[in-house]
């Protein structure tokens, strides 16, 4: 008798929230329910103060508005974050200074004789600190953080996933599964797109191919440099540049080892990984940071696939 090997895909449930605040009562939060207490209480107040001065309706109607605000801004939710954190994050941002300079005391003010106004009362203020969350790279790599501890990069590769048998399938997502699972802490996956630049390659395939020790080999390279031209011209080439950031407030040691525990099992799931080291790291956060991938497009022009 012939045993299927057709298998359904596979599918694993694993927590979407793990940082979830717990419900305490009536489905809301702690922080849900102080916010709607505080304001019932302040409306209560309010209502007792002014009950023999003000009809009940009237005092609806001008209340209302003041406890639907309320209620939105315990419930509700912007960017992935609650309301209210959203507001904060908001007025912070709005109260901070526009121009930051990287110094590391603090900012001088320029003397009386210096103009640095556009008119009377309008004197321009002083630009700002500018405070980074890294505090720099350590030499095994990991980037300090300060007190948010110490983040570990991973780098990785990617996986012919359509390509595989059904049963393959499961056994990738299964282990894949089982690293979320056995996640401790923070971790976040970067998947970034850049252009790959065929030109450098061609080059040096035009300029080795008169060494070469046969006539046939250097026809083939530059045939092979002609086809390279040929589909940078016709085609955008794009690369993805995966990596898996780990972060631990237990001290370096630890960090160091939960980036390792995720390329062992980045590797179970037949997912080339290794952990970054100082320069590496360096040359992956510069590249981040660069919308335009020219920091980025240089690292693969020596002819590496870029996920290393």
């Amino acid at each position: 008798m012939n045993r299927r090997t057709d298998e359904a895909p596979l599918r694993a449930r694993v927590p979407g929230d793990l940082e979830r605040p717990d419900r305490l009562a009536f489905g809301l939060t702690g922080r849900q329910l102080v916010i709607l207490a505080v304001t019932g209480l302040l409306l209560y107040s309010a209502w007792t103060a002014a009950a023999t001065i003000v009809h009940p309706l009237v005092f609806g109607a001008f209340t209302m508005p003041i406890a639907a605000s309320a209620f939105g801004l315990a419930v509700g939710r912007r960017d992935g974050i609650s309301l209210d954190a959203w507001v904060l994050a908001g007025l912070r941002h709005r109260r901070s200074p526009r121009r930051l300079v990287p110094v590391e005391g603090p900012i001088t003010p320029a003397p009386p004789w210096v103009n640095t106004t556009a008119g009377a009362g309008d004197r321009l203020p002083l630009p700002a600190p500018l405070r980074l969350p890294a505090k720099g790279i350590t030499e095994g790599g990991l980037i300090d953080l300060g007190g948010d501890g110490t983040t570990g990069l991973v780098a990785a590769s990617t996986v012919a996933f359509g390509l595989r048998t059904a049963t393959e399938q499961n056994g990738l997502v299964a282990g894949f599964a089982r690293w979320l699972h056995s996640l401790d802490g923070p971790a976040q996956i970067v998947v970034r797109a850049q252009r790959v630049d065929l030109t450098y390659l061609a080059d040096r395939y035009l300029a080795a191919a008169p060494g070469l020790p046969h006539l046939a080999l250097e026809q083939a390279a530059r045939a092979h440099a002609a086809f390279l031209d040929d589909l940078a011209t016709q085609r955008e080439l794009l690369h993805r540049q995966v990596t898996v950031a780990v972060r631990s407030r237990r001290g370096p040691h630890h960090t160091a080892h939960a980036a390792t525990e995720a390329v062992r099992a980045l590797v179970g799931c037949e997912v080339p990984a290794r952990v970054l080291d100082g320069p590496d790291t360096a040359v992956r956060l510069a590249a981040s940071l660069d919308p335009s991938g020219s920091a980025a497009g240089s690292r693969f022009a020596d002819g590496s696939d870029g996920s290393w």
